[in-house]
């Protein structure tokens, strides 16, 4: 037994050695890897640009509303995940596009790759891309596939060519909704909603298995704008007429080169080195040098403007405050808007003397209750010290829509997606599963509702009674805050409302928004208001620092971002991660919702 003891104590003694060792290994080797990329960061170099340039736009770059990293957080991204096509933000992509019209060493620009933007970014880039069109400088455009997003930019090319073996699809938009119900009551799972608003239908996938008429209804309301506007904008820039487009869509819309050709949604049917002999035509290139020309990408050209602007600043501050994702009770971080994080960036900007206008930029589908309606009493503060233009992205709808709705003045794009105004609750319970499984509970208390927020079982009908007088409270002050905001009756409001979404359209037709335009008008609204000639842009809530990102995103979001994974299986996996991830996100502490549907995807 001693020796047992002996021989049991060594090997303890050994492994905790061992461990300590690792530890040290791996706090040493993190280190290094911070300090070399403090390193490489410090000298990261600045981009450069031949004479007779092309301005590549990769439409796979993501393009962003919110300030993305610069600096040495670039560098980072780049370190750990060697990517070269930066994301920029939507505000940087318009500037870009606008310098280089007027830019002396760019002498076109060159479209490939495909999009997965909104429809509300898309038409921003849309028309900026005319504009760079009317300075007589060409945009060719080429790929293998393009789908309706990349044929809502890529028609306003002057040379439109498809791979020879390519396809283009244009069969239309559809929204396919994921129901869970069935999957819910198969494991036992049992789901109550409260909710207020008929169209609010984000509750939906957890008690259905297929679409209320009402959801149904908006959903084919907003697909048919969205697909009237995209074939309108193709139609004027390829010579023809909607009823064409819309038939090539009801004849099946899988149009292959030949047939895109013949069918005038595309200039020319080649291979690669055809556009490379125009490119090098354009750039003045030899074609002794390969495959080589002139060439910058359009997130290393905006790093040159943003350089230029740098050195120009002058004149008062128009502020851009970023309401970009899912909106959260507390910090926010990437893709997620914090109540406290958003508060105190609006907070900072309506104490500062310097700031005479804010643009809050919104691309929020909605969240929690309680932290939209934190949100939305900082913009009316704000408001009352100095205008506030909101400027709405993709979406801007439920409490999207609500941290909106007290600006002096709404722009929207026709795309955008917005109103919903309602409110939900969803109410889940373990028992049956539970108790199948062997698991029970008890319960001791000192009140009737004491035990409210359980799982151990279904909500009694007083629980119910209850929890639905809360949602119907908040509704009711949703509504009211749009009535005095928009300045628009009671029951007007509440006809618009019931959580049904519109489009940028309808929204400006009912009243919800006052101007369709993106953000660019929207900044200009603002120095109107605030009666400026001259000023210079600051955006908030600021990048992250370098030390933030490093321990952020080493072993998270940069993981995802790996060049790996790019075949169905993955990205239907990522695609459930996302929507668990959403569901995660549910902490509103009253357990009160204004967001849009959780499962619904626009193809």
């Amino acid at each position: 037994m001693r020796d047992f003891l002996k021989f049991f104590l060594a090997s303890a003694l050994g492994t905790f050695a061992s461990l300590v060792a690792l530890i040290v290994l791996l706090g040493l080797g993190a280190g290094s890897l911070i300090v070399f990329l403090l390193a490489t960061a410090s000298v990261e170099t600045e981009p450069e640009m031949e004479d007779k340039s092309i301005l590549m736009f990769d439409l796979s770059i993501d393009i962003l509303d919110s300030v993305p990293p610069s600096g040495a957080g670039i560098v980072l991204e780049e370190t750990l995940v060697g990517a070269s096509n930066r994301a920029i933000s939507l505000r940087e992509a318009l500037d870009s596009l606008e310098q280089a019209a007027a830019d002396d060493n760019i002498v076109g620009l060159y479209m490939h790759g495909n999009t997965g933007e909104g429809f509300a970014t898309l038409k921003e880039l849309r028309e900026a891309l005319e504009k760079f069109k009317q300075s007589g400088k060409p945009i060719i455009a080429y790929e293998m596939i393009w789908s309706e997003r990349d044929y809502y930019l890529t028609s306003v090319a002057d040379t439109l060519a498809l791979n020879a073996s390519g396809i283009i699809e244009f069969n239309g938009f559809s929204a396919e909704t994921q129901f869970l119900a069935g999957a819910l009551q198969k494991y036992g799972i049992g789901v109550q909603v409260l909710r207020a608003g008929r169209y609010k239908s984000a509750v939906e996938p957890f008690i259905r298995t297929e679409s209320s008429p009402e959801d149904r209804e908006q959903t084919q309301a907003l697909l048919t704008d969205l697909w009237q506007e995209l074939l309108t904008i193709a139609a004027e820039s390829r010579e023809l007429t909607p009823q064409e487009l819309q038939q090539l869509a009801d004849e099946g819309g899988l149009l292959m080169a030949q047939d895109a050709l013949e069918a005038g949604l595309v200039d020319q049917v080649s291979y690669f080195d055809k556009v490379l002999t125009e490119l090098q035509d354009l750039t003045e290139t030899e074609a002794e040098e390969g495959d080589a020309f002139p060439q910058i990408s359009l997130s290393a050209y905006s790093r040159l403007v943003n350089q230029r602007s740098a050195s120009d600043l002058k004149g008062d501050t128009i502020a851009i405050v970023y309401a970009d994702g899912e909106i959260v009770s507390g910090e926010g971080s990437p893709g997620i808007i914090g109540s406290d994080t958003l508060t105190k960036a609006l907070r900072k900007v309506r104490l500062d003397d310097s700031v005479k206008a804010v643009v809050l930029r919104v691309n929020s589908p909605g969240g929690g209750a309680s932290a939209s309606e934190v949100i939305s009493r900082e913009v009316e503060l704000t408001s009352e010290a100095k205008p506030v233009v909101v400027s709405m992205g993709d979406f801007a709808a439920s409490g999207g829509y609500m941290i909106s709705t007290r600006a002096d003045k709404i722009f929207a794009s026709p795309g955008s997606i917005t109103g919903s105004i309602g409110v939900f609750g969803l109410l889940l319970n373990l028992k049956q599963v539970a108790n199948d499984n062997g698991v029970t509970w008890d319960v001791v208390k000192t009140a009737k509702f004491a035990d409210i927020s359980t799982i151990s079982r279904p909500q009694t009908t007083a629980e119910l009674k209850l929890q639905q007088a809360v949602v119907d409270d908040l509704y009711e002050r949703f509504i009211t805050m749009v009535a005095e905001s928009r300045q628009i009756s009671r029951d007007e409001v509440d006809d618009i409302a019931q959580g049904r979404v519109w489009t940028g359209i309808d929204a400006k037709q009912i009243g919800l928004v006052d101007e369709l335009g993106g953000l660019n008008a929207a900044i200009a609204a603002a120095a109107e208001q605030a009666e400026l000639e001259q000023w210079r842009i600051e955006e908030y809530p600021k990048p992250r620092t370098l030390e933030e990102q490093i321990f952020e995103n080493l072993f998270g979001q940069l993981i995802s971002r790996l060049p790996m994974g790019t075949d169905p299986l993955t990205q239907e996996f990522r695609k459930l991660q996302a929507e668990l991830a959403v569901i995660q996100l549910l902490s509103d502490p009253r357990g009160l919702y204004t967001r849009l549907p959780f499962t619904t995807e626009i193809e």
